[in-house]
């Protein structure tokens, strides 16, 4: 599963997330930190209304929550996710003396540049190319 600090550095850089059934998230507040949520149609399902996205807790007696504003949590995208994100520019995953090493091939200019980024987990490794992706477009 993808780091925190790496799934807020990736909301901090503008990622945006639609939640989907089998997405997780944690609630970005300090006394449920490391706490992990399962958005499932039968659980935790999105509601979307003008005034932006809720999710709400379904049947969670053991809980005194029942909804979350999408603002109030935080996503943590699968590897499969990161993946689909980095589109096109991806160009492999390997493992290599216990790290996972991401290659890409990011736009540059008018050509292109290739680059890697490694992780001990496969997810914060894909994690850091999306990082390195946003971070290029926006410049």
């Amino acid at each position: 599963m993808i780091s925190l600090d790496l799934a807020r550095a990736l909301a901090d850089a503008g990622l945006q997330w639609k939640p989907v059934s089998g997405d997780r998230f944690t609630i970005d507040q300090p006394d449920l930190t490391g706490e992990v949520f399962t958005v499932s149609d039968m659980t935790v399902e999105p509601h979307d209304f003008s005034t932006g996205t809720v999710l709400g807790f379904n049947g969670t007696t053991e809980w005194a929550l029942d909804s979350v504003e999408l603002e109030e949590t935080l996503w943590l995208p699968r590897e499969d996710q990161l993946r689909e994100l980095l589109g096109g520019t991806f160009r492999g995953l390997e493992r290599e003396n216990g790290h996972f090493r991401v290659r890409a091939t990011f736009p540059a200019g008018g050509d292109s540049e290739d680059v890697e980024h490694a992780a001990p987990a496969a997810a914060d490794a894909y994690g850091a190319a999306l990082l390195d992706l946003i971070a290029r477009s926006d410049g």
